[in-house]
């Protein structure tokens, strides 16, 4: 296994936009207390609003489908809602939601639809959710609400599969096969490290299936970051098995704080590497993902 470093020190011309608002879905599950603790850090570190978001998903004969999205007064439903409210003022008592602005609201709604609309609505410029993790990430990423999110969010969605007792963001992997249609995002990217001044590291994985000359993906990446200034880049080839035991492998090698990748909007995380991102780093990457949707 080789790896080989080039690292550059660039000076950007991106004007810094600052991070205002976070939007964490909670269903008040320890995942979702996961993601409200790590919202809460970068919420104190860029002194953004938290926003907190529950979508009460009422069984069809407590209210009428026709009507959906909208509570009425039924005992049932404001039973419900009671029972929210208190599990929110729970949640509001915990420590690391101190000296925080922080908004929270619960609707009735369709999760997946209600966590975009409301993104919209709010102009959030992050989403941080949580995962349940190694077993049940497959669970939550293929076909379910976080997944959907994942996909159609035009802002970045940050995934937390773990409890962080320190969270921060100062080596970031962006793992690529460094196409061109990859840089459309490339800027939301820079300008997400930007806000924490973490450095990108820029991956390319190499396998025996798809093995690439080190000078042609050199000069690949070069071309991939020209433009860009201001921020420190390593490029990193990196040799291994799989694309995904790569990724892996290299985050634990630099310690990474975090995983980049592009997503697409039809096709999800399973985009990314023309379709080779497999269950394997979806369930055993014990970092964080953030994903940045690619335009159809």
């Amino acid at each position: 296994m080789y790896i080989f470093f080039y690292i550059y020190k660039i000076d950007s011309q991106l004007k810094l936009i600052k991070m205002k608002k976070i939007l964490v879905p909670i269903d008040f599950s320890e995942q979702a207390k996961y993601a409200a603790k790590v919202a809460a850090k970068i919420a104190k570190q860029t002194g953004c609003e938290l926003h907190l978001l529950h979508m009460l998903e009422l069984p069809t004969e407590v209210i009428d489908p026709s009507n959906y999205g909208n509570a009425d007064n039924s005992p049932t439903t404001l039973l419900y809602m009671k029972k929210a409210q208190e599990k929110f003022e729970k949640l509001m008592k915990s420590y690391f939601l101190k000296d925080i602005k922080v908004k929270k609201s619960v609707f009735f709604h369709k999760t997946f639809d209600g966590i975009i609309e409301e993104s919209k609505k709010e102009k959030v410029d992050l989403i941080v959710m949580g995962s349940k993790g190694v077993s049940g990430f497959n669970e939550i990423l293929v076909g379910s609400n976080t997944e959907k999110v994942v996909r159609r969010s035009e802002v970045p969605v940050l995934v937390i599969k773990n409890e962080i007792d320190d969270f921060k963001i100062k080596n970031i992997i962006f793992a690529s096969n460094f196409a061109p249609e990859n840089k459309k995002t490339f800027p939301k990217i820079v300008e997400f490290a930007k806000k924490f001044d973490a450095k990108v590291h820029l991956l390319k994985i190499n396998t025996v299936q798809k093995f690439e000359p080190t000078l042609k993906t050199h000069l690949k990446i070069k071309e991939f970051i020209k433009g860009f200034d201001e921020n420190d880049f390593t490029i990193n080839i990196h040799n291994d098995d799989s694309v995904e035991m790569g990724i892996r492998n290299f985050g634990d090698f630099i310690e990474a704080d975090l995983i980049a990748l592009n997503t697409h909007g039809r096709r999800g995380l399973m985009h990314f590497f023309n379709g080779s991102l497999t269950e394997d780093l979806a369930n055993h990457a014990i970092r964080p993902v953030v994903t940045f949707k690619l335009d159809d």
